[in-house]
This record gives C-alpha cells, sequence and structure tokens, in this order.
C-alpha cells in the first residue's frame, strides 16, 4: 500500500530556520558596526591628534614671528646695516666663480675676450640665487656683442644689458671694448662649491682663453 503526502494541505515548515538566518545577519552586522565605530573613532583622535599639532606649531611660528619682530624693533639703524651686510656675506659664500666661468664659456662666442669680471651684488629669490655682475668684453663688431646678448638670453642663465662701448686705444689692439650689466642665475638644483668673495667689489680679470 503506498502512502501519499500531500504538502497543499500539509505544508512542510521549519521554523527555525529563518530565525537562526535573522540572527546570523544581526550578528555579523553588529560586528562590522563595532569594527566601524571602532575605526571612525581611532581615525578622529588621530586627526585631532595631527590638528593639535598644527595648532601648536603655529603658536610657536607666531611666538617665533613676534620675538624677531620685537628683536628687529629694538635695533638701531646702524644694527640694522650691519645685520644686512652680515646677511648679504652669508648668500655670497654660495657663490662659486668656476660654475661662473663654465656657464661663461658655454654661452660667449669664441671671437669674444672677457677682460673683467666684477660682482655687484648677490640676493636670494625664494631658494634660487641671482648674482648681479659687470662684465667687461673685448670684440671686433657690434653685431658680435649683439648676438652673444641674444644667445645669453635664450639659455635663461644670464640676462645681459649693454652699457657703454670704448675703443681700443693700446697698440696692436683692435675692436672695442664693450660693458655689460649682467644678471647670472645659475641651474635650478645646481650643486656649487663655496667660494665666498673678499668684498662686495671683488673684481676678477680673465680672458677668454682663461676660461677654457
Amino acid at each position: 500500500m503506498t502512502t501519499r503526502l500531500n504538502l497543499a494541505s500539509k505544508p512542510f515548515t521549519n521554523r527555525s530556520l529563518p530565525w537562526v538566518v535573522t540572527a546570523l545577519v544581526i550578528f555579523f552586522s553588529l560586528v562590522s558596526l563595532f569594527f566601524i565605530v571602532r575605526a571612525t573613532g581611532r581615525t578622529s583622535l588621530e586627526a585631532q591628534a595631527i590638528q593639535d599639532d598644527i595648532n601648536g606649531l603655529r603658536q610657536q611660528e607666531q611666538t617665533l614671528r613676534q620675538q624677531a619682530e620685537a628683536v628687529k624693533a629694538s635695533l638701531t639703524p646702524q644694527q640694522h646695516q650691519t645685520l644686512t651686510a652680515a646677511h648679504t656675506l652669508l648668500d655670497r659664500k654660495h657663490f662659486s666663480w668656476s660654475l661662473l666661468f663654465a656657464d661663461l664659456e658655454a654661452a660667449l662666442p669664441g671671437s669674444v675676450r672677457v677682460k673683467r669680471i666684477a660682482v655687484r651684488g648677490v640676493t636670494k629669490q625664494g631658494d634660487q640665487l641671482l648674482t648681479e655682475l659687470e662684465l667687461a668684453v673685448i670684440a671686433k663688431s657690434p653685431s658680435t656683442v649683439t648676438e652673444m646678448i641674444a644667445q645669453m638670453d635664450r639659455a635663461g642663465i644670464f640676462h645681459a644689458e649693454l652699457r657703454s662701448q670704448n675703443l681700443q686705444r693700446g697698440r696692436g689692439e683692435s675692436g672695442a671694448e664693450y660693458e655689460l650689466f649682467v644678471v647670472y642665475r645659475p641651474r635650478a638644483g645646481t650643486v656649487t662649491d663655496p667660494a665666498p668673495l673678499a668684498s662686495m667689489g671683488s673684481t676678477s680679470s680673465a680672458t677668454k682663453g682663461d676660461l677654457r
């Protein structure tokens, strides 16, 4: 005799399974929520600590600025001048004659002879060192000097302006002497060997052959 089960009148039900699934979902949700809250709290603490450090550094900077302003206000005009001269000398210690000669050798044509170089000022513009030079060169034609100035400007290291022109008067000398005002800007990131200058009016005499 075969027994038939009518599921339509007596459906099979497992009442515990939905509750188990619901409990597991709630458990994992609570665990995830716990870790999220914990990570959020840790991040908030770290952000607050960083902000406290920034605020402390700002207060220190403000204090140092006030102290510097107080010291500056207490200086006499003569002391201000001495301080400015000291800063200038400190900047000049980073000037490199060898790098200047190498850059000049690359910028000057072979027919131009350097007669005199005078450093008139060294200043800082951001992290870059700017040097003001008085440069006297000997050339046979003005067009050569004009082309040289254009070539120096294109290189971006020198910015030259012609100040005066004097004919050569010595025996056997030809051409003319040209005096230039030059702003020398060494390449960014160039390592220079310290070569301190003796004074603000330090002068070096060289020829094109000396630079090679």
